[in-house]
Order: structure tokens, then sequence, then C-alpha cells
């Protein structure tokens, strides 16, 4: 009876720091990702940790190198549903971009804070920490969120009913981030094998 290989687990897990640009204070997200995570699957944590509606085209800039979904037939792009970090000669203090919506032009920084070894009592991917809440989708951009901001705040502001409407039943609270929440949409979101 021939043997079975034994399935191989991640080599290496990846503490990574997102943060939105251009964001003051910064709005940012650390989250635990192993090194077999695509970069499409990436994609979907980002979307679940700040949290975006996946509306929108997205691309990762790694090494001058433009990646993204193939359904998006951007010229020049790579295919993130096959690259893994494991293949992004990533280390610690590397750092990459990554843009959502084209248009309001989210613009994150990721950065590798550590490189560790896979626990194997947590879960991956994982949200460890955060801060801020992140901006709704459609509202114009990070000035176009700190507009909006502003706007709430001010019961006189001409557009204040407009936008109280457009935000809907859930107020923005921009200070509260909770990691637990978090999580709980990362989980519904990737579904690790």
């Amino acid at each position: 009876m021939p043997m079975q290989k034994k399935a191989r687990g991640p080599a290496t897990v990846y503490q990574l720091k997102i943060t939105l640009v251009g964001s003051k204070p910064p709005i940012w997200r650390r989250v635990l990702v192993t090194d077999d995570t695509r970069l499409s699957t990436l994609h979907q944590i980002i979307q679940a940790v700040m949290p975006w509606e996946n509306a929108h085209l997205h691309q990762f800039v790694i090494a001058k190198k433009d990646y993204t979904d193939p359904a998006f037939e951007l010229d020049d792009a790579y295919n993130e549903r096959v690259m893994p970090l494991s293949k992004l000669g990533l280390k610690a203090k590397s750092r990459f971009k990554y843009e959502y919506d084209f248009g309001d032009s989210w613009e994150h920084e990721i950065r590798v804070e550590k490189v560790l070894d896979p626990d194997p009592e947590v879960v991956y991917p994982r949200c460890t920490e955060g801060e801020r809440a992140g901006p709704p989708d459609d509202c114009g951009g990070i000035w176009g969120y700190y507009r909006l901001l502003e706007v709430l705040k001010d019961p006189s502001h001409p557009d204040h009913e407009d936008m109280l409407e457009w935000v809907g039943e859930e107020p923005i609270d921009p200070d509260a981030f909770d990691v637990e929440k978090a999580n709980a949409r990362l989980q519904q979101r990737v579904r690790r094998k």
C-alpha cells in the first residue's frame, strides 16, 4: 500500500498592517495571513475588515507590477487568482499598495510587519487589531468621507438630512472599530479549506 503524503501546511504567516492612505488619524487594520493566501483572497480579507462592499474594481501594485482579477481585463495586469503571497518575495518591512474603487480611489498601504511561524491554535486569516471605522463605499474618496462626517455632525447643514438618509439606519461612529465584528465578516467571506 503506497504511503500518503502529508498535506503541506503554510510555511509562514505574514502579519500585515493595512492603512488607508490619507486618513488622519489613520484608519488601519492588522491581519494575520498564511503564505499560501492568494492575492484574490487577500482582496476579500481587506474587503471584510475595512469593511468594503466589493462593488468596484481593485488592484494590487507590488514591485511595480499590477495584479487584479482577470475579469476586469486591465492592460498588463497579472492574475491575482493564481498568485500566492509566498511567490512575491515578501519579508518584514516589505510594502505594497492595494487600490479599491478607481473612481473614489481608496488607496491602502500594506506593510509586512512580521513574518511568523504558523500557530496551530490560530484560525487564519485573522484580524488582530485596528483603529477607526472604515468609510462607506461611494462616499467620494477620503475627502468625501471627511465631508460626510462634517455634514452628519452639523444638523443645520443644508445636506444633513440627505446624508442621514443616505447613510441609513446605522450611524457612523468614525472612532469605532470592533475586531470581533471584523473577524465575523472575515469568516463569512473567506472560508478556509
